[in-house]
């Protein structure tokens, strides 16, 4: 069942987004296939993030490189706010 994620961390900035969007990139995980939409959104330090996945365990395997990467850059996600998708439409 996909799911929706929604991080809204304490403090978070375009120069960190980009920081750990990069160390994604090297750890080979800034794409993954079972995430089907990622929107970054906000200004300033109120960046926030939207993710659709399409498991709660696909969500929990890429936490495991992400929160690491979190970590060493001192970023503090706060908690996700994580529910089952009921409908997405696109145009």
């Amino acid at each position: 069942m996909a799911i929706a994620m929604y991080f809204n961390p304490p403090s978070f900035n375009a120069a960190q987004y980009d920081d750990v969007d990069a160390a994604l990139e090297e750890a080979g995980a800034r794409t993954p296939a079972a995430r089907t939409l990622h929107v970054c959104f906000g200004e300033g330090d109120n960046l926030q993030i939207f993710d659709v996945w399409e498991s709660r365990e696909d969500f929990d395997r890429f936490g495991d490189t992400l929160m690491p990467i979190l970590a060493e850059k001192g970023i503090d996600p706060g908690e996700p706010v994580v529910a089952p998708v009921h409908n997405i439409i696109f145009p």
